[in-house]
């Protein structure tokens, strides 16, 4: 077809008409960064100079940043230069120290955990140790970031550490050399029942996919014959780890995620590059409402291509990735710059940070808006909300006297009493057990203790006196509310009884990392872990495993 003339001047003029709005969108955009910029620096100039009290520069513009930052998402972090060293110990699992982590029990700096083989372990250090110096520095008002900048340093430097030790009536001092710490992606792997393998990745940290790896072919040398993969409370990390772990179950050359962003050429597809250890293996992967990220590529990708069962609860729902950029002085940008999206085509993303409502506030993405994907075997799996699991066991949580008793740090400082009485029986993980003995001696030890609690159901009780009162209908009320108040606090005598299964459960563990450190302690917790039971008992039955992986009709 042929233009005329004015049908080209017409076209051209248009073009042009676009070409000129589209400058000034830009240039308006221009215009209105460099404002906004100068309005911001003339800003803190004006509070530098005249603000009554002094300004601290760099606290104030980090609360500035931080405030920008949050009315994006929470991924997207600024990363000032003296934060840079914590980063990178996230990123690559190691770092220079003597290997402990530290928590705060009732004001008191103490030894949660020490690592197999670290140097802290070499050196004498024990849990349950207070720390009371580091390097001549009473450190009893520093929090616990504070604490481990001053433990951590140059390799093979050296740190004096002194703490007060159950039973000991002196502080005990120890020097310490810094070494290199590898934080283990895979605390525990072994044959827990006949036939079957266990994995327990904590993070994607650098090497956890040859750790897995290395895991399952020593675990089927061993005559595993099935395999659960736990990813519960694993917060991701690593995008490549990811694909790493996936890798080790499913073909080379498949697909394992893509990302999608601003910048199209950051748009790409991962796929799986290496052989795998065995893409036929019976697999179960637990997951948790905690397992977030990397941990949720692992289990859609396992779940799209229909290579295993994932039990437990749906996960966190984190569909974002994110990149580091430079910025200048040594600091870094962590920013979101894609949604990633598993083998099926959905994204697994739970809330929608580009829409807020008015007040700021942000939604999880409602079901109307949700859409369906299918499976590699045409099973219906959604986007928008996580990766739910096919074999499905609630997570009931703790009872709040258990909780409070481990807040309260009473079933940790018994374990550590119980260790320094019996030092030289050591207990067997696996066949360990809190008899009714031992469990009375905790109810006489703890009997001296305050460990009052409030509990949920007690906190609705007082929102209904007070709305009561506010009505004036608690006059009325008064008596029924009174009884029931009586009732709760008759039952909560009974709580150390009642919910005795539970706590001896935590007491368990926690005697049995005294001597066994981490690997112990998770040894110790298979016995009442109901999603652990459950994947066993589905592995354990083919039909059902099987079942659950068709197409239902």
């Amino acid at each position: 077809m042929k233009l005329t003339n004015k049908s080209f001047i017409a076209i051209a003029v248009a073009a042009l008409v676009f070409l000129a709005s589209f400058q000034i969108q830009k240039n308006d955009r221009y215009f209105e960064i460099i404002k906004n910029l100068d309005v911001f620096t003339t800003l803190y100039k004006e509070l530098n100079t005249y603000y009554v009290d002094e300004i601290n520069p760099t606290d104030i513009i980090e609360i500035g940043i931080e405030a920008m930052l949050q009315s994006l998402d929470p991924y997207t972090n600024f990363i000032p230069e003296d934060k840079i060293e914590d980063y990178r110990i996230m990123s690559t699992g190691q770092y220079g120290g003597i290997g402990t982590t530290l928590g705060k029990i009732e004001g008191r700096n103490v030894v949660m955990m020490v690592f197999e083989g670290a140097p802290a372990e070499t050196a004498g250090v024990n849990i349950g140790d207070e720390l009371l110096e580091v390097d001549g520095n009473p450190i009893s008002d520093y929090s616990t970031d504070e604490i481990n900048k001053l433990l951590k340093g140059q390799i093979g430097t050296q740190v004096e550490v002194k703490v007060k030790r159950s039973g000991e009536k002196r502080p005990l001092s120890f020097t310490v050399e810094r070494q290199r710490i590898n934080i283990e992606s895979v605390p525990y792997y072994g044959i827990i029942e006949n036939d079957i393998a266990y994995i327990r990745l904590t993070e994607f940290s650098s090497g956890a996919g040859a750790s897995v790896r290395a895991a399952l072919v020593e675990l089927k040398g061993k005559g595993a014959k099935k395999v659960i993969l736990d990813l519960r409370g694993n917060p991701g990390g690593l995008l490549n780890e990811s694909i790493e772990v996936s890798n080790v179950f499913i073909p080379k050359g498949l697909e394992v995620v893509s990302t999608k962003g601003k910048i199209e050429e950051w748009n790409k597809t991962y796929t799986a590059n290496k052989n795998p250890v065995d893409i036929n293996i019976p697999l179960a992967v637990l997951i948790s409402n905690n397992s977030a990220s990397a941990s949720e590529i692992v289990a859609g990708t396992i779940q799209d291509y229909d290579r295993g069962v994932l039990v437990g609860q749906r996960s966190f729902g984190k569909g974002l990735v994110q990149a580091t950029r430079p910025l200048s002085y040594n600091s870094q940008l962590k920013i979101t710059t894609a949604k990633y999206y598993i083998p099926s085509g959905r994204c697994i993303q739970a809330i929608d940070y580009s829409h807020r409502n008015e007040d700021g506030s942000i939604e999880k993405i409602p079901d109307s808006l949700k859409t369906e994907f299918k499976t590699r075997a045409g099973r219906v799996v959604y986007d928008g909300g996580g990766v739910s699991p096919e074999f499905k066991v609630e997570n009931k949580g703790l009872a709040p006297i258990t909780i409070q008793l481990i807040k309260k740090g009473f079933i940790f400082d018994f374990a550590t009493e119980y260790f320094y009485n019996n030092e030289e029986s050591v207990p067997d993980p696996k066949s360990f057990a809190i008899t009714d003995n031992l469990y009375n001696q905790f109810l006489d030890w703890v009997s001296t203790k305050d460990y009052s609690y409030i509990t949920a159901t007690e906190r609705a009780i007082n929102k209904l006196k007070e709305t009561a009162d506010s009505d004036k209908y608690l006059e009325f009320l008064e008596k029924e509310i009174r009884a029931l108040e009586t009732d709760i606090q008759e039952h909560k005598k009974e709580d150390l009884k009642v919910f005795s299964s539970e706590i001896k459960k935590a007491l368990k563990e926690e005697i049995i990392s005294r001597y066994h450190k981490r690997q112990g302690m998770i040894e110790s917790s298979f016995e009442n872990d109901e999603e652990v039971e459950a994947a066993i008992q589905l592995l354990n039955n083919s039909n059902k495993y099987q079942g659950l992986l068709e197409v239902e009709n």
